[in-house]
C-alpha cells in the first residue's frame, strides 16, 4: 500500500448524539481575555458541547448538537459577547462522516479582508506616529525657555489638542469603540485598559487645555499630558502591526501547502484532445494528461504510460517514487520524467492535500493542556488591572508628595493600565502550535492536535509493532539457493512462470524477485494450485514444483542433505523456507522474509542515543522476533504477543510509571495505539490505525518517529518560555508602572515606556514560536 493511501480524514472526536462542528472567524478580538469571553459566551449557547476560541488564528471550533444549535445562533452568540463573525468556508464534520456547509465568503476571501485590515493598521500606525513626532518636541519647550515666551501656553495646549485629536479619533478609534462595545456587553479587555489609560490622560489634559484658571483654583497644576496620549497610541499600533506581521509568518506553512495544489488540468476529451481546465472543473472519472515537469492536477489511479513523480512536498521522501499503470498519484506531487494519463478518483476536500491541509489547520486550532492556566488568568486579568490601577490611583492620592499627588498618581494610574499585557499570555501557547504543527507538516508528520504535541514532550518509552514498521510488511525472495548442477539464472524464469499463475503473497514475492533480475517471462501450462503446501506447472516442457516440504513428499521426493543443510540456515536467519524442483529432482532452497526497513537500523539507534527505551512487539514467534530484533538493534522485544496482550503491554508500562508512545500501522495495533499515551501510525497503515493515532507519519520510515519527539520537545520548550516571560513580564511589569521603586530611587515608569513595554511583550513571544521555523530534524 503506498504511503498516502490511507484515509487522513480528520473526523470529529467521537462524542455521543450526533454531533457536528462548525469553524467560526471571529473579528474584533485583540487579546486572551477576548477569546475568554467569546468562549464563555458560545459555551453558554444551548445545543453547544464544546468551543474552543483560538487568538492566534481568530477562529472558534464549535461542537453542537444539530437541531438545538446551529450556525445563526451561534453567530448571534458571539455578536451578543460584542464581537462578529466573518463568514467563511469551513468543514462540518459530523460524528460519522464529514459534510460540507456552503457559506457566504471563502477563505480567499477572508485573507484579502484580513490583509486589507493589516494595510488600514499600518495607515492608523503612521497617522499616530508622524503627529506624535510632532507632539513630542512641542511638549518639551519648557527645555527651550526663549521659546517658551514666545509661544503662549494656552496657544500651546490648544495646538496639540488639534494634533492629538487625530490620534485619538482615527489612530485610537478602534481602541474606544472596543472598549464601549465591551462595557455594553459587560465584559472587559486589553482595548478596556489602553482607552481607559489614554483617555484619563486626555481628558486631564482637555480639562488643563479649556479651564486652566478652575484648576488652579482647587490647587491643581493644570499640566497637559498630550504627548502621552499620542505616543501611547502610536507605540501600541507598532505593537499590532508587528504582531499581525508576526502572526502572518506562524501561518506560513499552512499557506505553503494551500500553494502546492496545480491550478489547471489537462483533460482528455472522448475524442481525445487535451484541454486545459481549471482543477475546480474536474470530476471524479475523467481522464487527465501529465507531461513531464507538471504538477498532477488531483488525486486519481494511472491507466496510461509510466513515470517517476516527486512526492516530497506531501511526505518530505526526496528520492523521487516510480509509478506505472495501476498505481495511484496525488495532486500537487510533481511529474518528473515520462507522460502518463490517469483517471480521476478524487477532488476536493476529497484529496490527500486537502486532508492534509485540514488536519494542519485542525491541529493549529486546537488546544493543548499547558494552554489551561494562561486562560484562567485571562479570564480575570483585566478586571483585577482595573482594580490594581484604582487602588495605585488612591494610594498615590492619598500618600503621594504634597503638590505632585495629582500628576504622580495619574501618571501611575495610567502606566498600570497600558503596561498588563494579556496579549502575551494568550498568544504564548498557540503561536508555538501553529508554528510547530505547519513545520511537522514539512516533514510529512500530521500532528492531530495540540494535546499529542504535548504528551509527545514526555515520552520516555517507544513501543515498535514489527510487521509494516520495523519491517516492509510484505515478504520479499531474500535467498535463491541452487542445489549442485543448477543455476539460479536458469532456475528463476522458470519458478517465475509457475508463481506469476498464483495469488499467494510468497509467490507475488518470487515474481518480484524476478522483474528485478529482469528475468525473461515464460509461459506456463497445466498450473495446479496446491492449498497449504504451493503450486505446480509444466514449463518449458520441464514439470515444475514449488512449496513446502509437504508439498515435495507428497509427490514422492526425498530431501537431500544438500538442500536440508540450506534449510537449516535459512530457518536460523527467520526465513520462511520453499523448495523448488524440476522434472522429479529438488533444484534449490528459496529464503524468503519481511525485510526490516533499510532505515530502521539507523532511526532506533537514533532513538536510543536520544535517551528513549525502544521496545519491539510482535505476534511472531521467538525465532523470528529475535532475528529481527538483531536486525534492527532493538535490545527489548516481546514476541507472540496477541492484540489485546499489546494493548495489556502498553497498561502495564504505563503502570510503572512511564510515558509510551506506540507506532503501530495495523488493526492489530489499533487498541495499544489508542491506549499509549501518544499513538505514532505508519501512513503505509489501515484507516483504523490512523484513527487512534495522535500522529500520523506519512513517510515509511522510522526516522520520521524521532523527528516528530524532537518536535514535540523543542515546540513544548518555546511554550513554557513564552508562558514564563508572560508572566513574569506582568508580575514585575505592574509593580514597576504601580510606583514600587518610587521611594526608593525617585523613579515613575512613564506611561509611555509602559506603551512600549507592552507592545514589545507580545511581539517577543511571537517572535520566540517563529524561532521553530529553523527546527531542522535531528541528525
Amino acid at each position: 500500500m503506498h504511503p498516502l493511501t490511507p484515509t487522513l480524514t480528520p473526523a470529529a472526536e467521537a462524542a455521543p448524539g450526533p454531533l457536528e462542528t462548525a469553524t467560526l472567524a471571529i473579528e474584533g478580538m485583540t487579546c486572551a481575555s477576548c477569546a475568554n469571553f467569546v468562549e464563555r459566551a458560545l459555551k453558554k449557547t444551548p445545543g453547544v458541547q464544546s468551543a474552543q476560541v483560538n487568538l492566534a488564528t481568530e477562529k472558534a471550533t464549535v461542537a453542537y448538537t444539530p437541531g438545538l444549535a446551529d450556525r445563526a445562533r451561534l453567530k448571534a452568540a458571539v455578536e451578543a459577547a460584542g464581537y462578529q463573525v466573518a463568514e467563511a468556508a469551513a468543514p462540518l464534520a459530523a460524528t460519522q462522516a464529514a459534510t460540507t456547509e456552503p457559506l457566504g465568503t471563502t477563505d480567499e476571501e477572508l485573507d484579502t479582508r484580513r490583509a486589507l485590515a493589516y494595510q488600514h493598521l499600518k495607515r492608523r500606525f503612521w497617522v499616530a506616529a508622524g503627529l506624535a513626532a510632532l507632539i513630542m518636541p512641542l511638549s518639551m519647550l519648557m527645555l527651550w525657555p526663549a521659546l517658551m515666551h514666545r509661544v503662549p501656553e494656552p496657544a500651546l495646549n490648544y495646538g496639540l489638542l488639534v494634533l492629538t485629536l487625530p490620534v485619538l479619533l482615527y489612530g485610537g478609534r478602534e481602541f474606544y469603540a472596543a472598549a464601549w462595545r465591551g462595557l455594553r456587553h459587560g465584559t472587559a479587555s486589553m482595548d478596556t485598559l489602553v482607552a481607559v489609560g489614554t483617555g484619563a490622560a486626555f481628558l486631564f489634559s482637555l480639562a488643563a487645555t479649556l479651564a486652566p484658571g478652575f484648576l488652579r483654583q482647587h490647587g491643581i497644576l493644570p499640566a497637559v499630558y498630550y504627548d502621552t496620549t499620542a505616543t501611547i497610541i502610536a507605540l501600541i499600533l507598532l505593537g499590532k502591526v508587528l504582531e499581525a506581521r508576526a502572526k502572518q509568518q506562524t501561518t506560513a506553512a499552512l499557506k505553503a501547502l494551500l500553494n502546492l495544489q496545480a491550478k489547471t488540468a489537462r483533460l482528455v476529451q472522448p475524442d481525445g484532445r487535451e484541454l486545459d481546465v481549471p482543477v475546480a472543473d474536474l470530476r471524479p472519472g475523467d481522464l487527465v494528461a501529465v507531461r513531464p515537469g507538471e504538477k498532477v492536477a488531483t488525486d486519481g489511479e494511472l491507466v496510461e504510460g509510466f513515470s517517476t513523480l516527486d512526492e516530497s512536498m506531501l511526505t518530505g521522501e526526496s528520492l523521487p517514487v516510480e509509478k506505472s499503470v495501476g498505481a495511484a498519484v496525488f495532486g500537487a506531487t510533481i511529474n518528473k520524467t515520462g507522460a502518463f494519463r490517469f483517471r480521476v478518483t478524487k477532488v476536493g476536500r476529497d484529496t490527500v492535500l486537502a486532508q492534509i491541509v485540514q488536519l494542519v489547520s485542525d491541529a493549529q486550532g486546537s488546544r493543548a493542556p499547558i494552554q489551561r492556566l494562561a486562560d484562567r488568568v485571562s479570564g480575570v486579568f483585566v478586571p483585577v488591572v482595573i482594580g490594581l490601577a484604582l487602588l495605585t490611583l488612591v494610594g498615590w492620592l492619598v500618600l503621594g508628595p504634597a503638590g505632585t499627588r495629582l500628576p504622580l498618581a495619574l501618571t501611575a494610574f495610567v502606566s498600570v493600565l497600558i503596561i498588563a499585557c494579556p496579549c502575551a499570555l494568550g498568544l504564548a501557547t498557540p503561536t508555538a502550535i501553529m508554528v510547530g504543527t505547519g513545520k511537522g507538516a514539512e516533514y510529512g508528520i500530521l500532528i492531530r492536535n495540540a494535546e499529542a504535541l504535548e504528551k509527545a514532550y514526555q515520552v520516555d518509552t517507544i513501543l515498535l509493532d514489527k510487521t509494516g514498521t520495523i519491517t516492509q510488511g510484505v515478504p520479499a525472495l531474500t535467498d535463491l539457493r541452487p542445489l549442485f548442477g543448477y543455476q539460479a539464472a536458469d532456475l528463476l524464469p522458470l519458478l517465475a512462470a509457475v508463481e506469476r499463475q498464483s495469488e499467494h503473497p510468497l509467490a507475488a514475492a518470487v515474481v518480484r524477485y524476478a522483474e528485478g533480475q529482469n528475468a525473461a517471462p515464460v509461459p506456463a501450462t497445466g498450473f495446479r494450485s496446491v492449498p497449504g503446501q504451493g503450486a505446480a506447472a509444466t514449463v518449458q516442457g520441464q514439470a515444475v514444483l514449488i512449496g513446502n516440504e509437504r508439498l515435495l513428499r507428497e509427490a514422492g521426493l526425498a530431501l537431500p542433505a544438500e538442500a536440508r543443510q540450506l534449510a537449516t540456515q535459512l530457518l536460523a536467519q527467520a526465513r520462511t523456507v520453499l523448495y523448488a524442483a524440476i522434472d522429479g529432482e529438488v533444484a534449490a532452497v528459496l529464503g524468503l522474509a519481511d525485510e526490516v526497513r533499510p532505515t530502521s537500523a539507523a532511526a532506533i539507534s537514533q532513538l536510543k542515543k536520544h535517551g528513549f527505551t525502544v521496545i519491539m512487539l510482535t505476534g511472531d514467534n521467538a525465532h523470528t522476533a529475535a532475528a529481527v530484533a538483531r536486525q534492527a538493534g532493538i535490545d527489548q522485544y516481546f514476541a507472540e504477543v496477541l492484540p489485546q496482550d499489546k494493548a495489556a503491554k502498553v497498561r502495564e508500562l504505563r503502570a510503572q510509571g512511564r510515558t509510551v508512545a506506540v507506532v503501530g500501522d495495523g488493526v492489530n495495533d489499533a487498541p495499544a495505539l489508542a491506549l499509549a499515551d501518544v499513538g505514532l501510525a505508519m501512513g503505509t497503515g489501515t484507516d483504523v490505525a490512523l484513527a487512534a493515532a495522535g500522529i500520523t507519519l506519512l513517510r515509511a520510515d522510522l526516522h520520521g518517529v524521532a523527528t516528530a519527539l524532537a518536535l514535540s520537545r523543542q515546540t513544548m520548550r518555546t511554550i513554557r518560555q513564552n508562558l514564563l516571560f508572560a508572566f513574569i513580564y506582568n508580575v514585575i511589569g505592574i509593580p514597576i508602572a504601580a510606583g514600587l521603586l518610587y521611594p526608593a530611587t525617585g523613579w515613575l515608569l512613564s506611561p509611555m515606556l509602559a506603551a512600549g513595554a507592552m507592545a514589545l511583550s507580545s511581539v517577543s513571544v511571537l517572535t520566540n514560536s517563529l524561532r521553530l521555523r529553523r527546527f531542522k530534524a535531528p541528525a
